[in-house]
């Protein structure tokens, strides 16, 4: 009898350990099917991480991007890493956090945030780096303009107004993949006048966190030594900005030819004035607009396929590039402004 009690209890037990894996299971099934049908609720949702949105350009952006994805009913999560890359990393991660379907990220620093995109990939979450390459990380596209021809449409317009003498070049953020393809760009252009000794570079730096200060010191050092400038090449406008302002300071605006980029409306306005020859126009609209449809594509689960590739240290990304375009005061209402990326009368005050 008591065999038989104690075989009926090792029964029951084992019933009850059935029943409670069953119950166990049945739940976990059901808390992951409620999370994916709150996860896939038909809407697609994009974190947009961005290094800044301080200055015109990033600001441009930003609203064209919120303009597009709300014509296509698509949910847009904005964070401002405010030029700090701890606070991009963590933003990342919330954004990882909070499920999102694709991230769409302006890099502070092209190593910086390798780890946590990484994070997001192993998710499943699609990764587009805008306009800034992101090295080292498995990310799906990089999107941005032909780099390289912007720093070579800015030596060729300086070689038009000056073929012989010496140039100074103030390159990107070293943070920046961008600068280094601006800097491909101006040598692929300027590097057999050097070799003729046409044109000499009397002095290259590299301006760290794009900050303008270095950019003004340089030019001012330079003069104080009483050494002729000829032509300056800075890596965005911001930067032709800090050059101007120390030529301005010696009476020799407008007698150095400045190229920078970005056509911020202060270049534009710079241009018709005749303190800068010229800026690049980078049509900032295809660009985000285009981003936005690549990122429903991959969302969707589509291929980005047909582009060539750029090498990011881990493997051969998929590239899309889109064109720019050199302006100087001879074309800038048949660029900008046909475009309407700036008014007429903002750039020429009237």
């Amino acid at each position: 009898m008591e065999n038989l009690m104690k075989h009926t209890r090792k029964q029951l037990i084992l019933i009850g350990a059935v029943i409670l894996i069953v119950v166990a299971t049945s739940v976990l099934i059901w808390i992951n099917f409620r999370n994916k049908m709150i996860e896939d609720d038909g809407i697609i949702t994009i974190g947009y991480a961005a290094d800044n949105f301080v200055i015109e350009r990033w600001k441009r952006d930003k609203e064209i991007f919120k303009e597009k994805t709300k014509a296509e009913g698509i949910e847009v999560i904005f964070y401002n890493a405010n030029e700090n890359n701890e606070a991009q990393v963590k933003q990342i991660r919330a954004l990882i956090e909070q499920r999102v379907d694709v991230l769409v990220v302006i890099a502070y620093d092209k190593h910086g945030i390798t780890g946590v995109i990484n994070e997001a990939i192993k998710e499943g979450i699609k990764v587009i780096a805008y306009d800034r390459l992101i090295k080292n990380a498995n990310v799906d596209a990089y999107i941005s303009f032909d780099n390289v021809k912007v720093g070579e449409l800015m030596a060729e317009e300086l070689l038009k107004v000056a073929p012989i003498g010496n140039y100074v070049i103030i390159n990107g953020s070293p943070d920046d993949y961008n600068s280094f393809m601006f800097n491909e760009g101006f040598f692929n252009v300027l590097q057999e006048y050097i070799d003729t000794g046409k044109i000499v570079v009397i002095e290259e730096i590299w301006a760290e966190k794009w900050r303008e200060e270095p950019a003004y010191e340089l030019v001012s050092d330079i003069l104080s030594r009483e050494i002729q400038i000829d032509a300056i090449i800075a890596a965005n406008d911001r930067l032709a900005e800090a050059v101007i302002r120390a030529l301005a300071e010696r009476g020799l605006a407008g007698e150095v030819h400045v190229a920078g980029h970005d056509a911020d409306i202060s270049a534009c306005q710079r241009i018709i004035e005749g303190t800068q020859h010229v800026t690049i126009y980078k049509p900032i609209r295809l660009l985000a607009e285009a981003t936005v449809d690549l990122a429903i594509r991959l969302a969707n689960g589509e291929n980005v396929e047909g582009y060539e590739k750029i090498d990011n240290g881990l493997y051969m990304v998929p590239y899309i590039k889109l064109d720019v375009v050199a302006v100087t005061k001879h074309n800038m209402i048949e660029t900008v402004i046909k475009d309407g990326f700036h008014l007429k009368e903002d750039i020429f005050r009237e």
